[in-house]
Formats: structure tokens, C-alpha cells, sequence
């Protein structure tokens, strides 16, 4: 039986095919609906972990019992879960371990757009590379296998078009595995400085069978045309490659770590024995031809195929033909910028923050998109947690300068995720920053999924209520307020009394996101009373337009925050059930 998949759903698909028992992930797109998709299999434990490193974690912990096991996270999150993965290299397996890292070429959602496949190369554990839906499916059985076989964790890498385009896939079904149990045995286990250097040459052979492994594994292999010109791909790009280039001779690379050398340098050898020349189609950094240019091969890649952004049809013929792409199919559209949602509980905080024109480090999150216009109330983003942290640099450099005037700004499962520690670091090291928790009671931009905040678990079940506040005291912070950030005047009444303070404090800005709860009665605008100030533009809500010299409510839009009404001084905008 065949079904259309997305990438993440056929690699959901197989791991349950191929008995998976264990499954965490910290949500990030575009890899966020692997675990969303592995947890409506009951076969299958899933569980969302507070990050990707405790994911990891808690996987090699479920591997070492024995059970075959699955982790998933975006790019940035394979950072985070770095500090286990170059020690589960050492380690090994017992139970097959399976990481799937979804990179994110053009930065589409992320702050940058890192090619994963070097975590491969830098911790010496194989990295495999699907095509389409099909092979997602297929390659993650077969990384079951692979790290069972060779003793070690398995990469699988894919990127935002493979994690989210649809092809068909074949559903086969579920082979049991029986866990097989946990056995003691530190020297594998536990790596003490003497284990670890015992290990250490077991990764190095395992390497070389990986290699071996590669010369014969079908995930690569030659699919011979025109042999005057070659063309060695993976992933995406070799989509790309059949289209563009239907004629050429082709070596798809599966298993892009480690590299096949014989394999390589036989149709490398080919290809020059007939007059013609072998590119290597890639998207992102020159791994793969970095590799081959290692063995000793002169290839061209990178001189005619982009290094940065995401590849696509038009961009590969145009980096061959140097002819400009065609007329676009679409006809020109304005630009869209991204902007929080019609009555995001976000939105008040950044317009008292704009308006008492304090400085706000940020983070990762919803929440971002109060850095754009009109609000422009966010100063930095760098990664996951570190709006405390930068806060904390900032003030331990400038002191009261600038610790009077700024606050931290990060979100509830962001806070659960790296807040907690820099939160501890500002209180141990004598800092007097305001760290303002925005807790809209979900992971709310990558779609709703629930953490260990919202007191429900990936499969939908009741668990234990983590509270923000307590977590906050514990740390050592005094002074914790939960404001309403629909109250503009409790915010801001709040925020000055915060910032004034000479130690740490915890502002809780709690409202269920806008998106999981029912609007109240809409507002409008009686033009009779607008005087065309255009302050409530200045709350940047997508309901609030410009129209015939007012300002226009779309009530379609409008959820009934109040905020517009409450920035209003000439009282003309009115609730609709009010009026």
C-alpha cells in the first residue's frame, strides 16, 4: 500500500516500521512534525524533552537498555545536543540510536543555515542523506540496522524541502524488535579518560568498515549516461540534477559519511577515460567535494554551484548555462513580512517596552518578531537562552548604565529549554537585570506543542505542571510578578518598578496564546471620533489598516484584545457589543 507522505511523516513511518521503541525531540522547524507524526503510533514512546541535549541524552540512556531508539531536532539543536555526540561516538549502541538533524538551507526559520553533515565527519559517526519521502523512510530503517551493526549512532540529515515536500511512499510493516535488556559494562559505558582511549581505535576501525560498507550498500550507486559529463550528488540536489541534467551519468551518494573512496574514484576514472569532466552538485558547503579533492581527485563544484542559500532547478541550469532564469510564474506580489499574530499576548510587552524605550535582549521564539517595525522593541537574538545571558554581559560591562534601562526577553518553553541555568548565573554573579518570561502557555511557533509548563505530555496525557515562578525562586530571585500583558498599565506600571530595582527580577507576562483561545467580541473604529493620530498603528496588529485618511479594525481579524482600545486617547474605538 502506497501513501503521500511528507519527509518527516516517512521518517515517522520508519521508525515505527522498524520497531522503534523510543522516541524524543525538543520541537524546531522544520523537523518538528518527526515526533509529532512517531506519536501517533502507540507502539512507540515519544516524549518532548525540555532541549535537544536531554533528548539525546535520554535516547542513549533508552539505547543502552537496549531499546532501538529515535531523536530528532533541527540544525542549531544538533549544538545544543553536540556535548553527547561526540561522546556517544566512544560509546556506541546497544539498541539501534538514530538522530535526525533537519538543516535549514535560505534560513527560512533559523538564525542561520549550517550544513549538519560536518557533525558526521567531526564525530566520526555516519551520516546518511535521503532524496525524497521514499528514502526518508528507507534510509531511517536502515540506520536502525547500520547502528546495530557497527556499533555507533547514525546521522540522518535532511533539509526544509525534504522535511516538507510530499512524495509517495511504500507502508510495509512493523518488525518487532525485542528490547534486548541492559548488560553492565563501564569499560563501553562509562568513559573515563583510560576507556575512552581504548575507544578511541575502535572508532577509527569502525570507520574503515563504514567505508568498506559504503563501496557495495545499494544508498549509493551509478546510474550511468552520458559519460562526458558526471555528476556526483546527494540529497535534494540530486532531485535537482535529473531534472536539469536528465542525460548525464550520475553517482548518488547516500551515505555521504564516510564516502565510498573506490566507488568514487571508479566512476571518476570513467567519466575522464571518455573525455569528460565530473562536477559535484551540493547544496550548501563543498562536503562531498572536499572529501573527494582529499582522495586525490580533481572535481569542480563550488566554482559553479552556490554555496550559500537553498538550491532549486533555475539556480543549478543557471550556474551551468549562465542564462537568467525564466519569467517568473507568479505575478509580483508585495513583500510580506513576518508579524505577530492579531491578539498575540506578546504585542503589549513590546509596546511598553518601545514606549518606556528600554533595551531588550531577546531569543528564540514567537516573540522575535517584536524586533520588527512597528514596535521595534528587541535589541538581539542569538540562540536558545541566551537573552538572559547577553543581558547579563551587557550589565557586567556597563553596570547601572545600562541595567536601569534593559530587560531580558524569552519565551515560557524557551525559558524550560536554556533559560534556567543563565538565570542562575545572573543571580549567582550579582546582577540586577529584569528577565521578562513571555508564557503563553505553549511552544507556540512551532506549531502548539505542549512542554513540561503546560502540564500535558506529547501524547496528550495529563503530567506534572512545572510553574515558571517557582522554578524562578529557587533560583534565587526575590522579586517574581505575573502580570496580564493585555493590561497595558499593569505592564507598565510593572516593568518601571522592575527596572528601577538594584536586584534580579522575573516579570511573568501569562495569556494563553491568541491562537488556542476564543476571541472575544471584535472591536471597530468610530470615524466620527478619530482624529487620525495613528498611534494604534503603532501596536503593529495585521486587524488595524489605514483607510480613507483612518484607521480602518478588520473584524474578521480582531480577537477582542483591547490593546488598540486602550492606546486610544480620543476613545473611537469601541467594542462591537458596546457600541
Amino acid at each position: 500500500m502506497k501513501a503521500l507522505l511528507s519527509g518527516n511523516e516517512a521518517i515517522a513511518r520508519g521508525a515505527y516500521e522498524a520497531g522503534c521503541h523510543f522516541a524524543a525531540s525538543y520541537p524546531g522547524t522544520p523537523a518538528t512534525e518527526i515526533l509529532e507524526s512517531i506519536a501517533k503510533y502507540k507502539e512507540i514512546r515519544a516524549e518532548w524533552s525540555t532541549n535537544e541535549k536531554v533528548a539525546l541524552e535520554v535516547a542513549s540512556g533508552a539505547s543502552i537498555a537496549g531499546a532501538r531508539t529515535i531523536v530528532s531536532m533541527k540544525h542549531v539543536g544538533l549544538n545544543v545536543a553536540a556535548d553527547p555526540l561526540f561522546t556517544l561516538s566512544y560509546l556506541g549502541v546497544n539498541g539501534g540510536l538514530v538522530i535526525v538533524t533537519a538543516d535549514d538551507p535560505e534560513c527560512h526559520s533559523s538564525q542561520n543555515e549550517q550544513d549538519n553533515r560536518q557533525y558526521g565527519r567531526a564525530a566520526k559517526v555516519p551520516v546518511l542523506e535521503p532524496s525524497d519521502s521514499q528514502e526518508a523512510k528507507d534510509f531511517t530503517k536502515l540506520a536502525f540496522d547500520i547502528s546495530e551493526e557497527f556499533d555507533t549512532p547514525v546521522i540522518v540529515r535532511i533539509t526544509t524541502r525534504i522535511a516538507h515536500s510530499f512524495s509517495p511512499v511504500e507502508l510495509e510493516d512493523r518488525i518487532e524488535h525485542k528490547i534486548k535488556g541492559y548488560t553492565k559494562n563501564i569499560e563501553k559505558y562509562l568513559c573515563l579518560p583510560a576507556h575512552a582511549r581504548k575507544r578511541r581505535y575502535f572508532v577509527e576501525e569502525r570507520l574503515k568498515k563504514l567505508a568498506q560498507y559504503g563501496e557495495t550498500a545499494p544508498i549509493n550507486r551509478i546510474e550511468w549516461g552520458d559519460k562526458k559529463l558526471g555528476i556526483i550528488t546527494c540529497g535534494i540536489a540530486y532531485q535537482y540534477v535529473k531534472e536539469v541534467f536528465p542525460q548525464a551519468s550520475v553517482l548518488k551518494i547516500g551515505m555521504v559519511y564516510p564516502i565510498p573512496p573506490n566507488l568514487i574514484r571508479n566512476f571518476i576514472e570513467e567519466i575522464e577515460k571518455n573525455s569528460g569532466e565530473v562536477y559535484v552538485v551540493e547544496e550548501r558547503d563543498p562536503f562531498l567535494e572536499s572529501e573527494i579533492k582529499f582522495l586525490g581527485f580533481k572535481v569542480k563544484g563550488k566554482e559553479k554551484v552556490p554555496v550559500i542559500g537553498e538550491l532549486n532547478q533555475a539556480i543549478l541550469r543557471n550556474s551551468f548555462t549562465h542564462t537568467p532564469p525564466g519569467p517568473s510564474p507568479r505575478p509580483h506580489l508585495p513583500g510580506r513580512p513576518p508579524v505577530l499574530c492579531p491578539g498575540c499576548p506578546h504585542r503589549g510587552v513590546f509596546y511598553v517596552i518601545k514606549r518606556l524605550r528600554l533595551h531588550a535582549t531577546g531569543d528564540i521564539g514567537c516573540y522575535t518578531l517584536g524586533a520588527l517595525p512597528p514596535l521595534n522593541a528587541m535589541d538581539t537574538c542569538l540562540c536558545m537562552g541566551a537573552s538572559i545571558s547577553q543581558a547579563w554581559g551587557m550589565e557586567a560591562v556597563l553596570g547601572d548604565e545600562i541595567a536601569s534601562k534593559l530587560v531580558a526577553c524569552i519565551g515560557d518553553s524557551t525559558f524550560l529549554h536554556s533559560g534556567i541555568t543563565p538565570l542562575i548565573d545572573l543571580v549567582y554573579n550579582k546582577g540586577r537585570t529584569t528577565v521578562i518570561i513571555l508564557d503563553n502557555r505553549t511552544t507556540a511557533m512551532t506549531g502548539h506543542q505542549p512542554h513540561p509548563g503546560t502540564g500535558f505530555t506529547a501524547k496528550g496525557e495529563e503530567g506534572r505542571l512545572i510553574k515558571l515562578e517557582e522554578i524562578a525562586r529557587a533560583c534565587g530571585v526575590n522579586r517574581v510578578k505575573i502580570v496580564d500583558p493585555y493590561n497595558l498599565k499593569e505592564v507598565e506600571e510593572t516593568l518601571k518598578e522592575e527596572v528601577a530595582t538594584d536586584e534580579p527580577s522575573v516579570i511573568i507576562a501569562r495569556r494563553p496564546c491568541a491562537l488556542r483561545t476564543k476571541p472575544e467580541a471584535p472591536f471597530y473604529v468610530d470615524a466620527e471620533k478619530c482624529n487620525s493620530c495613528k498611534v494604534c498603528l503603532g501596536l503593529g496588529c495585521p486587524a488595524i489598516i489605514w483607510k480613507d485618511g483612518k484607521a480602518y479594525i478588520d473584524e474578521l481579524l480582531c480577537n477582542g484584545c483591547s490593546l488598540c482600545q486602550q492606546v486610544c486617547k480620543f476613545e473611537a474605538i469601541v467594542r462591537k457589543s458596546e457600541g
